[in-house]
């Protein structure tokens, strides 16, 4: 059915539920799931060649989270954590698990861009951002003394990692709700850009709340 429509020319869209560091292969073993959950997986799961694959659309939020155990280098047992969680509702939405909140963690996503052979993120979440007057993002990592600006593969050397930060301004304006740059403050255009330098892929889509219809569309992935 597949091959049928696609050969007629219609779109496809494969999405993912799980993310990339829940990779059997890739992730942060053994804290992972059962199966691939990078993009390439899309056709391997679902019977159609590589080749199918187009646009690839990553989807990330604008601080990190994570439900369960395993490596989280920017994870912020403290205040901000807390903040991040509550405003950002940050409860597994099948298990009801509170998650892990922290800083974005560049280094993380430019792994995932790296892996996933994504052309494009959807960032998530901006608004909850709103208020801080610092923000700090994660560029790469320490370990023994040594610069990585990847997350090492051993499970050890993981839990060893201490994070390198950026310190970026934060604004006291409101993003919510906004769906045009023009809408949006001049620091938080700033860390979107400053996000894109350091993941290595530009943002395609910007979402400023739960609602569907609060969203910057600067990439539409189903155009030609």
């Amino acid at each position: 059915m597949l091959d049928t429509r696609r050969r007629a020319g219609d779109r496809i869209l494969f999405e993912g539920a799980q993310g990339t560091l829940l990779d059997v292969d890739h992730g942060t073993y053994p804290f992972v799931t059962s199966s691939n959950t990078v993009a390439g997986q899309a056709a391997a799961g679902s019977g159609v060649g590589h080749g199918t694959i187009g646009y690839v659309l990553g989807i990330a939020k604008a601080y990190t989270t994570r439900v369960g155990e395993g490596p989280f280098p920017t994870e912020q047992k403290n205040d901000i954590g807390e903040k991040l969680g509550q405003r950002g509702r940050e409860f597994g939405t099948v298990t009801g698990r509170k998650r892990r909140c922290g800083w974005f963690d560049a280094a993380l996503v430019r792994q995932a861009v790296a892996v996933n052979g994504i052309d494009g993120i959807a960032l998530t979440k901006l608004d909850v951002l709103d208020g801080f007057d610092e923000i700090m993002v994660c560029t790469g990592y320490r370990l023994d003394g040594e610069a990585l600006d990847y997350l090492p593969s051993g499970q050890a050397a993981q839990a060893g990692v201490e994070p390198v930060y950026e310190t970026l301004p934060g604004w006291s304006e409101t993003t919510a709700g906004a769906r045009s740059w023009a809408e949006l403050p001049a620091q938080a255009i700033k860390y979107v850009r400053r996000i894109e330098e350091l993941i290595g892929a530009p943002v395609a889509m910007l979402s400023t709340s739960p609602e569907r219809e609060d969203t910057i569309l600067v990439t539409d992935p189903f155009r030609d």
